[in-house]
Order: C-alpha cells, then structure tokens, then sequence
C-alpha cells in the first residue's frame, strides 16, 4: 500500500489517498470498482468529496502541428461528506460504469499502446487537489473481438493504436476522443489500399463500424481516402459468419470510390441484405483464441515497449504533481 500525499492547494499537512483498482481489464459500459484508501493527516479534516477522473493520452491536431495532451473523458463523485481524523485511516469502495465508447487498451492480453487512466481528487476546506494515478486497463467487448479476430482471420495485420482528439461527423459519437486501430492489409487488398483504420463507437445496443482506407491511386487517378460506416448488434455475435461479414465490408471499402462515406448500414441476422435501421440486444460471449490480430499484436509490437512506454507516461505524470505540489506548499 502506497500512500500518497496530497500537496499543493490542501497543503503539505493534508491526507494521504491510496486508490486501488480491482484486478483485471475492464470491458467498455462494464463496472469498475476498487476502493479508496485515505490517511489522516496532521490535523483532523473534513473530507467534502472524493471523485474519480477518467484519463487519456490524446493526439490533438492545432495549427501547428501535432501534439499529445490528457483529456478527462469521465468524472465520478465516489464519496465524502465525513471528518477524517488525524492520522485516521478510511477506506471507501466504489463502483462506477464506464463508458460505452472507453476506447480499448489491450487485445489477448497484449497492450496496444493506448494509455488510459484513473485519478483520485479530494476536496478539502474548499479546495482539491489530485493525485494517485493508476493505468486502467480495457478488453474488448465480445462483438468488438469477433470483428477484430475476423479481420486477423482475412491476413490484416496489427500496426498500431491511438486516440485522437475530436470528433467524428454524422456519427453518433459521444465522447470528446475516439480510438484509430491501424491495420495492414493483406495481399488480396494491397493493391486497392495501403492502410485501413478502424474505430469502435459502442453503446448498449449496438456498435457502429467506422472504416477508413488509404487508396492508392492509378496511373491517372491520384490516392485518396475512402470511409465507410457499419452498424452490428451485441446480439448478432454468435449468429453471424464474421469471416464473410468483415470481409464484405472491406471490399465495399475497397471497390467504390466514395465507399458509401454518407451511409451508415445496419446488419440484421435474419436476413442477408443490410438496411438501415438499428436493433438491440444483449451481447454474448465469443470464443477467441490467441490467433488474427493478437499475432500482428506481438509480432509487430514489442509488448515490453510499449508497458516501458505506458509506464513512463504515469511517472511523467506523477513527477509534474509532484512538482506542483512542492510549488503550491511554498506559497
């Protein structure tokens, strides 16, 4: 247990917070729960509230260039409203539901690179102070996985994951970041694209599919990009050929010049046309074994990496509050 000082606008004297996450990944709308952990200070304290933040490290676009910045994509009050006594120690449970659209951070147990993570806020005597940040860590859903093994199945490849900041237009989109999965192509599309990138955008009843291609152009036709929409079911998991699905999709990316960009389509189980209109279900587990694009995942990755990657992003993290704090208790 590693309890953590709180500094800068509570002050050098203030509690300690331990947050401590349940064990494993998390699915997207599923819960997460784990326990806050406090330690009295000095003096006596009236804890006022105590809230969660849901972080991500995104790519944002500006004028001048590119840059990575954090974004809170979730807030929850989790607690408070109770005197901690000096040197008093609490702890207090929590669970909370994640959103539908929390991007994914690992496939098979593999990391992709995406950074997310959840950090503590107290307020004190009217004022808050952050800290503890713990990575948080998100499989997929069992239809995001279907359609993510039947794509290693067809010979894509795995080359990486980001988060981009922004939105998405004529989507139903909620949340301020979405994820890119960048793929390869195998040789049966390397000719039409260079690269295809996939994003997930879930609520409770369905999943809308966005893909975007790379074209490469012709001897009189420049490249482009080409970017289609599809809408599944959670209930269509164990129903559908996902291998033929999937595989449809791509050459409706690959084949059409405008790849229907203005269209959304949505699968229905019973029958073989798409239509559109959308459905509701429960989702339904699906077997996966450490096969597809798990293989892209280790093959193309080092997993050593990108934990070194994802490691030294909350130590950076850390360091700047703690800085912070030493300049607040200066004041």
């Amino acid at each position: 247990m590693v309890f953590k000082r709180l500094l800068g606008a509570i002050g050098g004297g203030g509690p300690s917070v331990d947050t401590v996450l349940d064990s494993g990944a998390v699915l997207p709308g599923g819960a997460l729960s784990g326990q806050v952990r406090l330690r009295g200070g000095g003096a006596a304290v009236e804890i006022e509230e105590i809230g969660l933040e849901l972080i991500a490290r995104v790519e944002a676009e500006h004028e001048e260039g590119e840059s990575e910045d954090t974004v809170v994509f979730e807030r929850y009050v989790v607690g408070g409203g109770f005197r901690l006594g000096e040197n008093e120690e609490r702890g207090v449970p929590f669970t909370v539901t994640v959103p539908w659209e929390t991007p994914v951070t690992e496939l098979y147990g593999q990391p992709l690179g995406v950074v997310l993570g959840v950090r503590t806020e107290l307020a004190v005597a009217g004022a808050r102070d952050r800290s503890d940040l713990d990575p948080l860590a998100v499989r997929p859903l069992p239809v995001q996985e279907a359609i993510l093994e039947a794509l290693g199945q067809l010979g894509f490849g795995f080359h990486s994951a980001d988060l981009e900041y922004g939105r998405i237009g004529g989507t139903g989109q909620r949340l301020p970041l979405y994820q890119e999965i960048e793929l390869t192509p195998p040789p049966q599309y390397a000719h039409a694209v260079t690269e295809i990138e996939l994003t997930f955008l879930t609520t409770p009843a369905d999943l809308e599919v966005v893909l975007e291609a790379d074209k490469r152009g012709g001897p009189l036709t420049p490249g482009h990009d080409a970017l289609t929409r599809f809408t599944v079911r959670h209930e269509d998991v164990p129903v559908l050929d996902w291998n033929s699905e999937v595989d449809g999709w791509i050459h409706r990316l690959t084949e059409h010049r405008e790849a229907y960009g203005a269209q959304a389509y949505v699968h229905s189980a019973s029958h073989t046309a798409h239509r559109a209109d959308h459905g509701s279900g429960v989702g339904t587990a699906v077997a996966a074994g450490a096969a597809g694009l798990a293989v892209g995942v280790v093959g193309g990755m080092v997993a050593a990496e990108v934990v070194d990657e994802i490691g030294d992003f909350f130590e950076g993290d850390e360091e700047d509050e703690a800085e912070a704090g030493e300049e607040g208790g200066e004041d």
